[in-house]
């Protein structure tokens, strides 16, 4: 359906599904459905503020990563989007140095795929975002719903 109304792109594993009960295995389902029907998918992966404050961020990350990727051997119209779920919609963001360290460990278990960083990016913390070399993009929530925030996020990712 989406791709008949035009859609090119499908954002899946976002955690307010998570949160509605979407699981692992349910996701490798529509990413499978999504690459068959010739969408570019969006995979979102993340941790909530419990696992990250347990050290579990990476082992979360793992899990949703090889139970979302299950038996899909062409990758390359697939990003993942590290999005924790403390950081949504909260205004709070991972240092730095835990975002570089996050996206190489992503980027270790999933080779040549691109990372994209969502979770309350905007105009005041993407100039500092955007200096993280191994982010290969964002991907913008509530700013994005309001024009004018997210024209100013994209005038200071292109300055």
């Amino acid at each position: 359906m989406l791709k008949d109304v035009g859609a090119k792109y499908v954002i899946l594993g976002h955690s307010e599904n998570r949160q509605l009960g979407e699981s692992d295995q349910l996701i490798n389902k529509k990413i499978q459905s999504s690459i068959k029907s010739k969408l570019k998918v969006i995979f979102c992966v993340g941790e909530t503020l419990k696992q990250r404050k347990n050290n579990k961020t990476n082992k979360i990350l793992l899990k949703q990563i090889k139970i979302g990727l299950k038996n899909i051997r062409k990758r390359k119209n697939i990003m993942i989007a590290y999005e924790p779920v403390w950081a949504i919609g909260s205004g709070l963001t991972p240092k730095n140095s835990e975002l570089l360290e996050t996206v190489g460990f992503i980027k270790s278990k999933i080779k040549g795929c691109k990372v994209l960083y969502g979770g309350s990016v905007n105009s005041n913390n993407i100039k500092d975002l955007k200096k993280i070399y191994n982010v290969d993009g964002f991907l913008i929530g509530g700013a994005s719903q309001i024009s004018k925030k997210f024209v100013d996020i994209i005038k200071k990712t292109v300055n």
